[in-house]
């Protein structure tokens, strides 16, 4: 996997999203909050150096640990659902492909990054859909999104598991998602 950050930015609402679930605990969110020092990201839309975002997530899980890491994902799998119904990209009751494609979209429009990396799917069937993350993204933190996103959809008791890990040695990461119905 390409792990180059050089010119690679994403939207200052992802940075407030790991800001606001850490609101309540004030040394935490001190924390965090000097990690983007100097950084406008008072409105959604304003792009931030994606190194601080990284930079912010693998202090969570390195400092509060990886359940919050995935439950910072889920806060942004929130977020990035509110935004595609916002944007169109899907209708009131979603398809969990439909949704899957449009984290696809919404990956190359919130993410300004020369080498177009995101999101890629696999594979997709009736009952499981495979992504592959080729984007520098906190690796726990895509399973809580994935997650939220999937609950977003029709699935009944979706679950996400690894296929492949860059940790283990794998070029990329690969997020299998599966259902019942």
């Amino acid at each position: 996997m390409d792990n180059s950050t050089e010119n690679v930015n994403l939207a200052a609402v992802f940075i407030n999203d790991v800001l606001d679930i850490y609101k309540q605990n004030p040394s935490y969110h001190q924390q965090l909050s000097e990690m983007v020092k100097g950084q406008d990201i008072s409105e959604p839309f304003n792009m931030v150096p994606i190194d601080i975002y990284n930079n912010m997530c693998g202090w969570i899980e390195s400092q509060i640990g990886q359940a919050n890491t995935r439950r910072v994902g889920r806060q942004i799998g929130k977020t990035a659902f509110e935004g595609m119904k916002a944007s169109n990209l899907i209708g009131d009751n979603p398809t969990i492909k439909e949704v899957m494609d449009a984290l696809c979209e919404v990956a190359q429009k919130m993410i300004s990054d020369p080498k177009k990396r995101g999101w890629d799917i696999l594979e997709s069937d009736k009952k499981h859909m495979i992504l592959r993350r080729t984007q520098t993204f906190n690796s726990t933190l895509q399973l809580g999104l994935l997650e939220e996103l999937a609950y977003c959809s029709n699935v009944i008791a979706p679950r996400v598991q690894y296929v492949h890990q860059v940790e283990e040695g794998d070029e990329f990461d690969e997020y299998k998602i599966t259902w019942l119905g």
